[in-house]
């Protein structure tokens, strides 16, 4: 079964421009997991480009894209902060901060101009940038004897390769102890598995649940 579908964030830092009737619209698109990281990259995106006459601003951080915030950063109220919010809110985006910084061409481009050059900036750096998915999913640990280790070791691969899991971690002690994390409405299907194998003398102990980074 499919992992829990959360909102998505970028693989590292991407930087893109767009020219609009001579304006240059840049856009410095950064991965944040808190409000306070995403003032320092909006910080350093205005040290950068001090000359600069506009540096409006788009945030959503949050597991669930909990906090979200815009500015419009002199431009006129609704066309630069909230059109790149929304961006980021269609594409399913958090934990990520955008910054557009504005240097004037001298020719005026009206509110739906902007609104346009301000939303195609932030849609042109999530293109450009490597998105990555995130799921919740359950810890769950499993012992077997030695003997048995290796035929549940292949079992735990195939299985895990077709239910969207991961075996993160082996140990080898007196027992072997197998650790992975398994999307929770996959559960009851490693506890059926498990049973088939072994008789009902394999079990799997579940854990918490936690964020991953998928692949």
């Amino acid at each position: 079964m499919e992992p829990v579908p959360l909102p998505t964030t970028i693989a590292a830092p991407v930087t893109t421009e767009l020219v609009v009737k001579k304006s240059r619209f840049i856009t410095h698109l950064s991965p944040v997991g808190t409000v306070a990281g995403a003032e320092a990259v909006v910080a350093r995106v205005r040290k950068e480009h001090w000359d600069a006459r506009h540096h409006c601003v788009a945030l959503v951080v949050g597991t669930h894209a909990d906090q979200q915030r815009s500015s419009d950063d002199g431009e006129p109220s609704g066309t630069a902060g909230v059109p790149m919010l929304e961006v980021l809110r269609q594409r399913g985006m958090t934990d990520v901060v955008a910054v557009v910084t504005r240097y004037f061409g001298g020719v005026l481009l009206g509110a739906g101009g902007l609104v346009r050059a301000y939303s195609g900036a932030v849609s042109a750096a999530v293109d450009a940038a490597r998105t990555v998915h995130r799921a919740v999913v359950t810890e769950v640990r499993l012992t077997a004897e030695h003997t048995d280790a290796g035929r549940v070791a292949h079992l735990l691969h195939e299985w895990c390769a077709t239910h969207g899991a991961l075996l993160e971690d082996t140990r080898y002690t007196d027992v072997v102890a197998f650790d992975l994390v398994v999307p929770p409405a996959a559960l009851d299907a490693l506890d059926a598995v498990l049973a088939e194998l072994s008789g009902g003398h394999l079990v799997a102990e579940r854990g918490h649940e936690r964020i991953v980074d998928l692949p």
